[in-house]
């Protein structure tokens, strides 16, 4: 016989926290964030928590964790698309169509409260974040923040009744390869339109990720299941990245001065992550400054090119003055573009073109309450 119960004390949320590293433990690819780190997400001085409705729920049999959940009312989502759809994220179990029955309807009970007529997700918070179950790619490691789950969780959702709502792509390039000439004539076109790039300034971070929210902002505004970024989270995202951003891989493309599009390809830290496992003890502190030194992976986490400037080279010569710098240094050996809307036709046709390989695919269900 199972119980559900709300998240409501330290020992709630340190069970909530930790009950992954149970779980996935002899998983190698594996990497979760130190605990530490975890604690201040499911704080209310994460900026999420401001405009959002957060519940943690953990499912419990013979006193045992089975499984966990959080419900999610995002009021910045509801704003902007009116689509009476709430959330379900940080879903993890043990298999069974039973207890992810019993922790999506907990969800469902939630967001019926609130007034919402749609349950979507996983979401962990929300689009800017970390979401979707990995249906497809299991044979190779996440990348930083990138899904990784057991092959079963699918199943439960379909038994539960939920259906696709969406798919994202993940696409792995070899850096060896040389970018093809069609690429390095697209950043030609841009070049003559007078389009220059240069690497983020370390010393104004916080206002030159203000340019890329404001990029990101305008280029993704008609895009599915998008919220725009606020200042708050861009301050934490700037605390976040700070000690791992490459600036010459943090691109800038300008037009007379005026930003136009940003590029990020960031150092796949959970690499070091892996080796961690959620610990940041004096040990672990030794193997993060070892391994953070050997990372060979990238993944493109920052991405945007202003409407009015779409289609006109922008995008293949943000990525050429990236590859130029990688060619330099021979340090990474891949990097991942994700993650891709299935429908988002023109970026998959720039990877593609690139010669990167679709290798991973995640899927967000939903279902109306």
């Amino acid at each position: 016989m199972h119980e559900i119960i709300e998240v409501s004390s330290r020992k709630d949320l340190a069970g909530f926290i930790e009950f992954p590293l149970a779980l996935y433990r002899g998983d190698p690819f594996y990497a979760p964030m130190p605990v530490f780190e975890q604690k201040k997400i499911f704080s209310p001085k994460n900026p999420f928590y401001h405009d959002a409705d957060v519940k943690l729920f953990l499912l419990k049999e013979n006193g045992k964790i089975k499984g966990r959940i959080a419900s999610i009312v995002n009021r910045r989502h509801l704003a902007a698309h009116a689509d009476g759809a709430g959330f379900f994220g940080f879903y993890e179990s043990v298999d069974g169509p039973d207890i992810a029955r019993a922790l999506l309807d907990r969800v469902a009970v939630e967001l019926g409260k609130a007034g919402l007529k749609l349950m979507r997700g996983p979401m962990n918070f929300s689009t800017n974040e970390e979401c979707g179950f990995l249906v497809e790619g299991f044979d190779t490691p996440p990348m930083l923040m990138m899904p990784h789950n057991p092959p079963y969780y699918a199943e439960l959702m379909e038994a539960c009744g939920m259906r696709k709502s969406k798919d994202l792509f993940a696409f792995i390039h070899q850096i060896q390869e040389r970018l093809p000439e069609k690429v390095l004539r697209v950043a030609q076109i841009a070049e003559r339109k007078g389009i220059t790039v240069r690497p983020i300034n370390m010393k104004r971070l916080r206002a030159e990720l203000q340019a890329f929210k404001d990029i990101y902002n305008s280029a993704w505004k008609d895009n599915w299941g998008f919220i725009p970024i606020t200042d708050e989270e861009l301050d934490d995202m700037a605390k976040r990245l700070k000690d791992i951003l490459v600036p010459e891989l943090a691109l800038i493309a300008e037009k007379d001065g005026a930003p136009v599009g940003f590029f990020g390809l960031i150092p796949d830290f959970n690499q070091v992550l892996r080796r961690m496992k959620g610990r940041m003890g004096p040990v672990e502190i030794v193997k993060a400054l070892y391994y953070s030194r050997k990372v060979d992976g990238l993944r493109m986490m920052l991405f945007g090119i202003k409407e009015d400037w779409r289609l006109k080279g922008v995008d293949a010569l943000l990525i050429r003055e990236a590859f130029a710098y990688l060619d330099r240094v021979k340090k990474y050996k891949q990097a991942e573009f994700s993650w891709i809307l299935e429908d988002n036709l023109p970026v998959i046709r720039l990877t593609e073109l690139m010669g990167s390989r679709l290798y991973k695919k995640m899927r967000i269900y939903e279902k109306e309450i």
